[in-house]
């Protein structure tokens, strides 16, 4: 008999917790449509950070990432710090080129949302002042989360998953 009221009182507990977590955790839906216009906003403009969270390269398991790696796209720069797990068919003469660290000047921005589901970009940024072709192509939903894919002709690709920073207006 005590031990049916305490696990009752234990399962009792337990739905209590979730039932607080949940409804602590959702958005308005002023605050979605805020959040997807601000999406929307940095996307059109050029002007987002992608935040790296996950790496997830050709035939390895995926990468927990620390929270230092973005890219950060303005109009007229694209600045990357992201590192690369997988095989590269050219190795760099600086050792401390291993991964993607570059600001480049000199690439090509475009922005389709043609054929997705409304609420989800695909912007392919394309890095010409490099001594190799590398693509950005990054999915973005509405939500603020981002997938990054990242093509080089002297390496394998390799993915990325992260959210969206905006830069504040003052």
């Amino acid at each position: 008999m005590y031990m049916k009221k305490s696990a009752l009182f234990g399962f009792a507990a337990l739905l209590s917790v979730l039932a607080f977590y949940a409804c602590g955790s959702t958005q308005t839906a002023a605050e979605k449509e805020k959040l997807a216009a601000d999406v929307r906003n940095a996307v059109e403009m050029s002007g987002f950070t992608f935040r790296a969270t996950y790496a997830y390269p050709t035939g390895y398991k995926s990468i927990y990432l620390s929270p230092y790696y973005d890219v950060r796209v303005s109009p007229d720069t694209v600045k990357a710090y992201l590192p690369y797990y997988g095989r590269a068919y050219r190795a760099p003469m600086d050792s401390r080129e291993g991964g993607y660290r570059f600001t480049s000047t000199d690439f090509e921005y475009q922005v389709d949302n043609e054929g997705n589901k409304k609420g989800n970009w695909s912007v392919m940024i394309t890095i010409r002042d490099l001594d190799r072709p590398v693509t950005f192509r990054f999915d973005i939903w509405e939500n603020g989360s981002a997938r990054l894919d990242v093509n080089d002709v002297d390496r394998q690709p390799i993915s990325f998953q992260g959210d969206l920073a905006f830069k504040e207006e003052k």
